[in-house]
């Protein structure tokens, strides 16, 4: 009788410890997008947001994902800088890192803003974060040293940290006013393009991520 107990007590042990496993491997595959504005979704309602929208597009495409919002409006790399260990929770696995365009549009100089990217790259990668390095571009005003010195920030830090880049999060919609609200930010069909474009890299970042963990 004894050894009976013994064998179902052992039984419902299994079953929980499966049950556990099982929870655990449920678990969805947790993304920040970290930046400014163009993260946070300035202007737009709130499913139209960038989170909001590729967390839709990954979901139907049959990954389980979220995607968290941590972009704020009129942030620069050192407020970035600031904020990134309390804005990026334990147990985030990939970062969709997108700061520089409020450093550039204040003309900060291009060494300060690659400063603060290595230091937030450092830090993600001393606690085993995936990054995806979303690229700006200065706008061309800015003069040609200036353009120079900030577009090679992005490619520099991507091949010092060894992480995927993209080479410039607002591609498509940069230029294109119908795609915009005000000259600098996209509307609800920028953002859909925005979306529709990343995609892919995103998906093969979650890829890699998984691989690695």
């Amino acid at each position: 009788m004894a050894f009976k107990h013994t064998l179902a007590a052992a039984f419902i042990l299994f079953l929980g410890i499966c049950g556990a496993v099982s929870s655990a491997r449920a678990e969805p595959f947790k993304i920040v997008g970290f930046g400014d504005s163009l993260m946070a979704g300035f202007g737009l309602g709130p499913d139209e947001g960038f989170t909001q929208k590729l967390e839709a597009a990954l979901r139907a495409k049959g990954h389980d994902v979220t995607v968290a919002n941590a972009g704020v409006s009129g942030d620069t790399s050192s407020g970035g800088l600031s904020r990134l260990d309390w804005s990026v929770p334990d147990g985030t696995q990939l970062v969709i890192l997108e700061l520089g365009a409020n450093d550039m549009l204040r003309g900060v100089s291009p060494a300060i803003t690659q400063k603060n990217l290595d230091a937030m790259l450092a830090k993600l990668k001393q606690r085993k974060i995936a990054v995806l390095l979303a690229g700006m571009r200065a706008a061309p005003n800015l003069g040609a040293d200036y353009q120079n010195g900030f577009d090679a920030i992005f490619p520099e830090l991507a091949e010092k940290y060894g992480v995927p880049l993209y080479p410039f999060f607002l591609d498509g919609v940069a230029g294109e006013p119908a795609l915009q609200l005000d000259g600098l930010h996209p509307n609800a069909q920028g953002v859909d393009l925005m979306v529709e474009r990343i995609l892919p890299a995103v998906e093969k970042a979650i890829a890699v991520a998984k691989g690695n963990s």
